[in-house]
Formats: C-alpha cells, structure tokens, sequence
C-alpha cells in the first residue's frame, strides 16, 4: 500500500475503488481526485503505480488480487461507493471476479469502454485475428515478426508462427524479460521498455529499424498501445496484425462515466 492509511479516509460515500493500468488509468484517477473523490488504485506491478503521481486522497495498492476470498476481503474493508474496471480488455479473469463478487456485495460496479477503431485509416496495411492460433494459417516464413502482445502470450504466439524470426517489445519488468526468455527469444531480440506516453512512437520506430520488422503483432485494446502501433505501422508502411480483444461486459466511455461518477 501506498498513501494514506484507510483509517483516515472518510466515509465510504467518497471512496471510489479503481482497477486499472498505466493507460487511461492514471488520467481517470486524476480526474477523479479532481472531482473530489478518495481513490484506491489497484495494479499489478510497482512499474505500473509509477505512472500515478502522488496525491493525499490517493491509495496505491500494488499486486494481483488472485482470490475472490481476498477481494471479497477488500471490498468489506474499503466499502467504496463505486468500484471502476478499467482494466485492459485482455484481462479477463480480473473483470470477471468485479462483475462476480461485486454483484454479490451489492457494491456498484462500473466499467470504461475504451475507443473501438474496427475500420482500417488510409494507409494502414491492418488484418484482424480472433485469436493467436491464426496465425498458422499466415504466409509468415522468413518475415521478422515483432510481437507486442505481452509477456505471457509470447509462447503461444512463437508456437502458431514457427516459420517467422521473432522479436519481442515487453515491459520493463524482470517477469517479463524471464517470460520472453522462457519462449526461447534471445536477449538480443527482446526490448524491455514502456510504451511511449505521449505516444509518439519514437522508440518503437526505432525498434523495428533496427531490427528490419517486416510485420507488427499487438492485440486490439482500443488504448494506447494499439494506437500506438497504428501508427508507428501505418508511417513505416508495416503490416499490422491486430488479435481482436475478447467479448466484454458493457460499458461506457470516459466522459460518461465521469458524468455517471459524478462528486461525492
């Protein structure tokens, strides 16, 4: 935990409990300790409680919440007013577990729809995959395929693209550097780094220069990332393979779950 201790917090009316990374996370949260909401922000790792800038109404917590008996635990603890999913749409075992155990303490459940481009821009070389196994059915021998889909889906992406030399972008964190390895990808073909904030893409740019990429793998999240790598491929004319996020919940955009958070 980071922040002031709970013991201090007012009452549960102007709590907000929020679960999200470091792309539309640290926006929301600020936007909501604006608001005048008390906010305990959950993430997975020390890197990603970086990207929040310190505030007195803000709480870091940093590690998974692998159990539903210690985020039922939580969740009796903090009693929030709200709890916001704005995880990444890939994370589905986190969303599921909001959507189970909050339904069961009656504690009110939002989550942020992110930006959905499905249509290709101008100039984009972009084709849509339901899933890593489609891979197989791609002419991908011989090409240099950078693949930014994180750590843990690294194998699987090796394995369905046997013929293709690979490459990987991950997050600047020992696990992911151990995962990339235990794909069997050399250190020589891995860059730790966080994406660019501004998202600018110089670095990823320079990463796929450097390594004469031929093809782009990241997965659809209708954030940053994938914005991101839209880009960097559309300006270096690289192909771009993009796995279609996973079935999710409902929810609403940014400004209308500001408007539906609303002031404690």
């Amino acid at each position: 935990m980071h922040g002031p201790d709970l013991h201090q917090w007012p009452t549960a009316a102007k709590r907000i409990w929020l679960f999200a990374g470091t792309a539309e996370g640290p926006l929301l949260a600020e936007a909501l300790l604006a608001r005048g909401w008390w906010v305990q922000v959950s993430v997975v790792t020390a890197t990603a409680a970086r990207a929040y800038a310190r505030h007195p109404q803000l709480q870091l917590q940093v590690g998974a919440i692998d159990s539903d008996v210690l985020m039922a635990q939580e969740l009796e603890q903090l009693r929030p007013r709200w709890v916001v999913d704005a995880t990444h749409p890939f994370a589905q075992l986190i969303s599921e577990r909001l959507e189970r155990l909050c339904r069961a303490s009656a504690t009110p459940l939002l989550r942020l729809q992110r930006q959905q481009p499905h249509q290709a821009a101008e100039g984009e070389q972009l084709r849509w995959l339901q899933g890593i196994e489609d891979l197989q059915a791609l002419p991908l021998a011989g090409e240099r395929l950078l693949l930014a889909i994180g750590a843990r889906h690294l194998q699987a992406a090796i394995a369905a693209s046997a013929g293709a030399v690979h490459f990987a972008r991950v997050l600047d964190q020992p696990g992911s550097l151990q995962a990339a390895r235990a794909a069997g990808l050399s250190d020589a073909h891995v860059a730790c780094l966080r994406p660019d904030a501004h998202a600018a893409g110089a670095l990823e740019e320079a990463i796929c220069r450097r390594w004469g990429i031929s093809v782009v793998l990241c997965r659809q999240g209708g954030g940053r990332s994938e914005a991101l790598w839209r880009q960097v491929c559309r300006r270096q004319s690289l192909p771009l393979l993009l796995l279609r996020q996973p079935p999710a919940a409902a929810g609403l955009p940014l400004p209308a779950l500001l408007e539906k958070l609303g002031q404690p």
